[in-house]
């Protein structure tokens, strides 16, 4: 079994955090490393690209048309039987992600897979937000529901037989693929029901209150799409609701996602 796991990067020295924790993965699989950078220019983040770059499968630079572009190109380059993205300022909770994620995928019948996600501060990393996504039921698209992309794993003939990010979605486009694999697609999903990844506050669909409302637009739009205009008349309404939960809910075991810092820094002196 392969892996593949892209990380897409624009002027974000963070990404050699990511990268380490990718690296610091102990995992009985091949990892295959892409890294898509949409053409940086500042000197920290080329830093960082250049201490990893022989841990690398794949290095692509050059301009794209934002995240999910890049996310798309990464998609082409991609040879593993199972594929996954860890943006440049996420990383993974432990060293153990990938080993989960390869057990779920010994089952030949699941094509894809996620789990939980908690969100961090910028200034301390202290755990602000815990997305517990939960089993996958049918019905929880009508209120909202979507497991986070950044722990989704689904195997290369699953992207091959449905497509890649519609770039029509600038903030949404995670929504719609996952609304077509799961909802309409009907893949067999397993829930890993634990914390894969740590991610810091912010982000394209959650920086400004102009991204939240166009971001559940977006969500909407995409309904009217696939002819289910009816099905996700709520969605607009209630997906934002949905959040309120996650900074009220406190994730278990705390200080074993802590240990993904740790294990950036290991794999950062190793690699000098």
């Amino acid at each position: 079994m392969r892996i593949s796991v892209i990380t897409v990067v624009l002027n974000d020295p963070r990404v050699g955090r990511a990268l380490a924790s990718i690296l610091a993965q102990e995992v009985d699989a091949e990892t295959e490393l892409i890294v898509i950078d949409g053409g940086s220019s500042d000197e920290r983040t080329l830093e960082e690209l250049e201490r990893y770059r022989r841990h690398l499968s794949v290095f692509l630079s050059e301009p794209d048309q934002g995240l999910y572009d890049a996310m798309n190109k990464g998609l082409r380059y991609a040879t593993g039987d199972i594929i996954g993205f860890l943006n440049a300022d996420d990383r993974y909770a432990d060293r153990s992600v990938l080993r989960d994620v390869a057990a779920a995928f010994a089952d030949p019948s699941i094509e894809a897979c996620y789990g939980d996600v908690v969100y961090t501060s910028r200034q301390d990393e202290r755990i602000i937000r815990y997305w517990r996504a939960g089993t996958y039921k049918r019905w929880k698209y009508y209120w909202g529901w979507m497991p986070t992309h950044l722990t989704f794993f689904a195997r290369r003939s699953v992207y091959e037989r449905l497509g890649h990010f519609d770039l029509a979605y600038p903030i949404a486009a995670d929504y719609d693929l996952m609304l077509r694999f799961l909802f309409l697609g009907n893949i067999r999903v397993h829930y890993i029901p634990r914390i894969l990844v740590c991610m810091d506050a912010g982000g394209t669909s959650n920086d400004s209150l102009r991204a939240i409302v166009r971001g559940n637009w977006e969500c909407w739009q995409i309904w009217k799409k696939h002819g289910l205009t009816l099905h996700g008349i709520l969605v607009p309404l209630v997906k934002p609701l949905r959040k309120v939960g996650q900074f009220l809910r406190r994730p278990p075991a705390i200080p074993e996602v802590l240990r993904a810092q740790s294990a950036a820094r290991t794999v950062t002196a190793a690699t000098g």
